[in-house]
C-alpha cells in the first residue's frame, strides 16, 4: 500500500483548527445554501480538530460573513484618476465618413 505518512496526515488537520463556519438556525429539511435565507441567524462554529463547536452567533448573513472574513473589511486607498478624454477627434478615433 502507498499510505502517506502520519505526519502528513497530521500536519493537514492540524491546519484546519481553528477554521470557522457560518450554519443557518432555520427548522426544516437539514442544511441548505446559505444564499437561501440571508436573513435567517447563524450559528458560527469554530472546528477543534474532531468536531465543531459553538464559537458564536450572528444576526443575519451579512454579519456572519463580516465574523468570517475579517480580512476583506479592510479598507485600501483608491486606484489611479482616469483622465477623461480631451477635446478633438485623436489620432485613432473615426472621422464621419468612416462609419
Amino acid at each position: 500500500m502507498d499510505d502517506e505518512p502520519l505526519s502528513a496526515w497530521a500536519e493537514r488537520r492540524d491546519a484546519r483548527i481553528g477554521r470557522l463556519r457560518a450554519v443557518p438556525i432555520v427548522s426544516g429539511e437539514g442544511p441548505s445554501g446559505s444564499h437561501l435565507k440571508p436573513d435567517a441567524p447563524r450559528a458560527i462554529e469554530r472546528w477543534n480538530g474532531h468536531t465543531w463547536e459553538p464559537h458564536g452567533y450572528a444576526q443575519d448573513l451579512a454579519e456572519a460573513k463580516r465574523i468570517l472574513y475579517p480580512e476583506a473589511q479592510v479598507v485600501t486607498s483608491p486606484g489611479p484618476v482616469v483622465e477623461p478624454l480631451g477635446a478633438g477627434r485623436g489620432r485613432h478615433r473615426k472621422t464621419p465618413d468612416q462609419h
